[in-house]
């Protein structure tokens, strides 16, 4: 995808993908990981390649699936092999922009998802975030 820096390395007999998130190497994660056929995406906001955000929260959304699927990609996962997302919210009156642009990637795939509200992301400026987990056959 472009845009989206990411880089593979095996740490602890599986493999782990960090992108350029300020936040990885502070709080000590990657962007996903993958432990045999299972991929997790870790949650992710729709952070832009200049380092702000979208001003909307189905924006925001479209951008967070996009990290998302580069790094289920980077693993050697497609999206259809996404089971499970889960959704935070900072405004759940927002819900149908970021449902649509959840559709937009998974109309077909249909994975079980949760949407939730919550006071408040890691950064102000963020309304959504997205995590994903995967299983690769």
């Amino acid at each position: 995808m472009t845009n989206i820096q990411l880089d593979v390395v095996e740490r602890a007999g599986r493999l782990c993908a960090s992108s350029t998130a300020k936040w990885e190497p502070l709080v000590g994660y990657s962007r996903a990981v993958r432990s045999g056929p299972f991929i997790a995406v870790t949650g992710t906001v729709g952070l832009e390649p200049d380092g702000g955000y979208a001003p909307t929260s189905g924006a925001q959304a479209r951008r967070a699936l996009a990290i998302i699927r580069a790094a289920v990609e980077a693993l050697g996962g497609r999206m259809e092999h996404v089971i499970r997302t889960r959704i935070f919210v900072t405004d759940i009156s927002t819900w149908e922009q970021i449902g649509a642009a959840h559709a937009e990637v998974f109309s077909e795939i249909r994975p079980a998802t949760t949407m939730v509200e919550v006071a408040r992301l890691i950064d102000a400026a963020a309304l959504v975030e997205i995590e994903a987990d995967a299983v690769v056959p």
